[in-house]
């Protein structure tokens, strides 16, 4: 569970958005061919981190089964910094392609990122350098947790393979103890 949520803390995706960003909507299909899996993999990778360094900043996804309709991201910008925000409810989320990015309200301008075809981090550097938003580095900390975790992760390693070979050596003990007996019948039963 910690190493799950040092995965959301830190790493690509840890960024703060200026406050001129209102919102997010993404969209892509469910499946990852015809140029799918780089919006599909920053959904899954970079996303959850921007979530949690921008809670109040809403963040849509709407997928579809068009597999060769187009995947992209919609950013959507306060232009006027004295403008309230919008009263018309920003879609949820879908997995049925029914939340289409809206127009933008008064005072908001929008940016949008063709992300069809493209590695998640290219469409991560392109989101960074559109909306302005700043890369969070890990902290000493961060990166502390960071080296006991894959320290344990290579410690399980050697452990798993220890355990295999032991495992190995039980079966072949077992089978050759099976042999043994079923060589003993064999002279028991010739020799009767």
């Amino acid at each position: 569970m910690r190493h799950q949520l040092l995965n959301i803390r830190a790493g690509p995706g840890a960024a703060l958005l200026p406050k001129e960003v209102t919102k997010v909507h993404m969209q892509f299909a469910h499946r990852i061919e015809e140029g799918h899996m780089g919006p599909r993999k920053f959904w899954r990778e970079n996303l959850p981190k921007l979530k949690y360094w921008n809670p109040t900043v809403p963040m849509v996804i709407n997928r579809t089964t068009d597999q060769k309709g187009p995947a992209v991201m919609t950013i959507y910008f306060r232009d006027d910094k004295d403008a309230k925000p919008s009263s018309t409810p920003f879609p949820t989320s879908s997995a049925d392609g029914s939340s289409p990015a809206p127009k933008p309200a008064q005072g908001e301008r929008i940016v949008t990122i063709d992300m069809k075809n493209r590695n998640s981090s290219v469409i991560l550097k392109e989101f960074l350098d559109k909306t302005g938003a700043v890369a969070l580095q890990p902290t000493a900390k961060d990166e502390e947790e960071f080296r006991e975790f894959e320290d344990l992760h290579r410690r399980s390693e050697i452990d798993r393979e220890r355990i295999r070979k032991m495992n190995d050596a039980k079966k072949r003990e077992k089978a050759m103890l099976a042999k043994a007996m079923s060589d003993a019948q064999s002279i028991k039963a010739a020799s009767a």
